[in-house]
Order: C-alpha cells, then structure tokens, then sequence
C-alpha cells in the first residue's frame, strides 16, 4: 500500500488506524475501544494487498450506520491513500512539462469522455490526478504551490457539460441496436452517466484532499475538509441532503428521547414520605430496618404547544422539529401544532401521528395553511399578536409552549406583550433559536429581547436540539 509510511511498519498502520478512529469520532461518530480493536483485527486479517477490501473491512468494523459511510470514505481515503505525490508527467521541480492551457484542458476532456463512456474507473481515477495537478493548483508556484483546489479544477474542467459527449460515445460503439429499444434506455443511461461523472467529481475531491494533506498535515485536512455528520450540520446551513437524511433519523431519534422521557417520568412519579405508610410497613420489623415508604403521585400527562416560523432557511429547522414532535406523541396527552411567517394558522392535522409527509410537509404547509398575507417575510410580532388573539384558548396552566425561529422580526414591532400574554397563560415557554448565540440581537434580530420574557435556547443543530429536547420536555 503507498502512503506514508511507505513501508507499511506495524507502527506506522497502527497509528493510521487510530488517527482515522480519532478522526472520525471528532466528526461526532461513536466509536469505543472495542471497535478500535476490531478494526485492527480486521486489518490483520485482511492484510495490506487490497485497498478496498481494507476500506470495507475497517467500514463494518468502526461503522453503525450505512449514512456515517459519506463521513468515513474520505477520511479513510486520507489515512489510507491511493498514492502519494504528484501523478506521472512532472519533472523534478514539481512543473508540468506542457503547461495547463486550454488545449490541455481540451485534450483531457475528450479523454475523460471515451474513460466514462467504458466506465474505465482505473483511468477515470488517474484523470482526475491530472486535472488536480493541471488545473488545481494555485499560490504563487502554481500548479503545485500553496495547495489544490477540487472547485477550481471541476470550475475549469466543467464534467458535468459532457453528459450529451459521453452517450454519443455509447451509441456510437453499440450502433445498430433495435431503435425503440434504445429510445427506452436512454433515459436510464442518462442517468448512470450523471452517476459516472459524480463520481469523477468525488475522485477529484478525494485527490485535492490528498495533495494538500501530505503538505499541510493528514488530521488537520481530515478535520477542516470532510464534511461532518447531517446532525452537526448546522439548519441554517443544511443542504436538501442533510435534511433529507435528518428526517430519515427522526424515528430513531425519537425513541431514544421516549426512553428519557419514560425514565424521567418514573423517578418524578415518587413523591415525599409518606409517614402514616412507613410506620405502619415497619411494625412486623420493629422498626429494624425501617423502609420508607413514599406518597404515589400520579401527574398527568402534559400538552404540548409548538408555535413555528416556516419561512426561508428557518423552514428546515422548524420541520425536523415538527416531525421529531410527531415521533413523541404518546408522550403528550395533547399535541397542537401552529405555523407562521407573517400570519398564524394550526398545522396539527398536517403533523398528526401517521399522516405527516416528511419530504413534502414544508410544501403542503405553505400551500395549505394560511400562514403568510399581503407579503412572504417573517412577521413575528404580527403573528405572536394573532396567536394571542385567535389562538390563546389552545395554552394553559399545564401547557408548554415552544416557540420556534430566529427572531428576526424584518424591522417590525415584536409586540412582546404578546408574548408576556402566553408566558402568563402557560406552565413554561422555551425559544429554540437555530442561530448561534453570537447572531442574536444584531441586524433584525430581537432575541435578546425576547429572551427577557421566555428561557431562550441555542439550537443550531440537531445534535444540540434533541439535547436541549430531552432537557426541556415536561414530563
């Protein structure tokens, strides 16, 4: 196996293996010592022939979820490299002979075209070695300078504008293939095409990582340059494939936080001392021992309020939380849930147990409810004010009220007394805040003031949510 150590010392692949498991556990994977010596055994038994086979090996070993494997591939594939240095065709100095112009530019592309038309991964691999090196390169000594850029190169390279070049290539080595049948299949091999070519751009992110890992240091590229796990991600931040994946761990996050709450509620169901009991138990003992014997409260169940900002980027944010909120509804003897940007209306049927469409519900609730009028920007003191108004039967003495969002009130009055009005009416209000606590109170931002009048909570994330969740819910 290349890398360095190139000589593969016990040594050496023992402190790859334990870097890449501290790694990936400063990306948020759990990962204890049973699993590192697995790994390791793993490793002895697969050998150091096979790079694959050591990535999968190391993968069942270390991993719990298929979705952790978008964090561990390109930490692996730093610890555990293809190759070191520059690609074939450089001097001694670290230049390319030819230059990277756009004739090069040119020249390449037609080679990658004919390399994703046979689905050569081999050559697909080596290319996106030269492009890196060709065309990634910036600081002053460029290419091979201060580091590599993967956005540069694909920025230069453009694969994705190959697609029509490549299934050109593919018809033109099956010619004479039934017409109609080709017209069907088409689509489908637009398809893998698209596939080829993103994984291409994958082979051209793992190699600028690479070159500026053997510059800069392999942990720090491996912190700063893989992108972490979809819980860490920040909601304001989160692309539609970190939330996509997000409401995939709804339920299971759900049932971890219904364990808690159970556990909670347990230990809350055991009141004071009941004297007239313990004495009465420790007569047939003479009082040795004496065991106390404690008053049986039998507290209902809670309701639960959620009042939630659907605009913009905050959208994601109040979904998950909506959805998670759904996941515990056993918990709660009643769960009503309210929507807004710059008018309220009462999701609850939308999130109901069973019926909520996780992918669509941010959609059918902007289309459905009625929660914007003459504009489309967030109005929290309009809509805390309508809530108060319309809605403020729905909050009592053992009610918790979450209000959802950033605070950002667009330059408009946040009407606090609204808000004075149902803290006064329920048992807590809590704000969970996606933005960072640094953000609060500048620009448009009230949410120092509103934190005058209710608990505020930093939740930029869905780690930090269903940490501050289990604290929170009443129980």
């Amino acid at each position: 196996m290349s890398g360095s150590p190139a000589d593969g010392s016990t040594a050496g692949i023992t402190g790859r293996v334990t870097g890449l498991v501290r790694t990936l556990r400063s990306h948020g994977l759990r990962i204890g010592p049973g699993e590192t010596v697995d790994a390791a055994a793993a490793l002895e038994a697969l050998g150091l022939t096979d790079r694959e086979r050591i990535r999968e090996g190391l993968a069942a070993a270390l991993l719990h979820r298929e979705s952790q494997r978008a964090v561990f591939d390109p930490v692996f594939d730093l610890y555990f490299p293809a190759g070191v240095g520059a690609p074939g065709g450089r001097d001694d100095r670290g230049n390319t002979p030819a230059g990277a112009g756009d004739a090069d530019r040119d020249a390449l592309r037609e080679r990658l075209v004919d390399a994703l038309a046979a689905d050569d991964r081999a050559l697909i691999g080596q290319l996106a070695g030269e492009a890196v090196d060709g065309f990634g390169g910036y600081g002053a000594s460029s290419p091979g300078g201060d580091g590599w850029s993967s956005y540069q190169t694909l920025s230069r390279l453009r694969p994705e504008t190959l697609l029509a070049h490549v299934l050109a290539a593919i018809r033109a080595g099956s010619a004479g293939a039934d017409t109609g049948r080709a017209e069907f299949t088409d689509r489908l091999l637009a398809d893998e095409i698209r596939r080829r070519i993103e994984g291409f751009r994958e082979r051209v992110r793992t190699e600028a990582r690479r070159r500026v890992a053997e510059r800069r240091g392999t942990e720090e590229i491996a912190l700063r340059a893989v992108a972490t796990t979809a819980d860490r991600v920040d909601f304001l931040l989160a692309g539609r494939g970190h939330l996509d994946e997000l409401r995939r761990a709804v339920h299971p996050l759900a049932r971890k936080l219904a364990t808690r709450l159970a556990a909670r509620r347990r230990r809350a169901a055991h009141g004071s001392i009941d004297l007239r009991r313990t004495l009465r138990g420790s007569l047939s003992t003479g009082s040795v021992p004496m065991r106390p014997m404690l008053r049986r409260r039998r507290p209902a169940r809670p309701e639960l309020v959620l009042l939630c900002d659907v605009s913009g980027s905050v959208a994601g944010f109040a979904n998950f939380t909506m959805l998670l909120v759904q996941a515990l509804h056993d918990q709660f003897s009643k769960v009503r849930v309210f929507a807004f940007v710059n008018r309220v209306d009462e999701v609850t049927d939308f999130v109901a147990h069973g019926s909520a469409d996780p992918a669509g519900l941010g959609a059918r609730i902007l289309g459905e409810a009625t929660v914007t009028g003459w504009h489309g920007s967030s109005d929290y003191g309009t809509s805390l004010g309508e809530f108060a108004e319309r809605y403020v039967d729905a909050v009592g003495p053992r009610s918790t009220v979450f209000v959802l969002g950033d605070a950002r009130t667009n330059m408009r009055d946040p009407n606090l007394p609204a808000l004075r009005r149902i803290a006064e009416r329920a048992r807590r209000v809590y704000w969970l805040n996606p933005e960072g606590r640094g953000q609060w109170s500048t620009g448009d931002s009230a949410a120092y003031a509103y934190a005058e009048h209710v608990e505020m909570h930093e939740c930029r994330n869905a780690r930090q949510l269903s940490g501050v969740i289990a604290r929170l819910l009443p129980v």
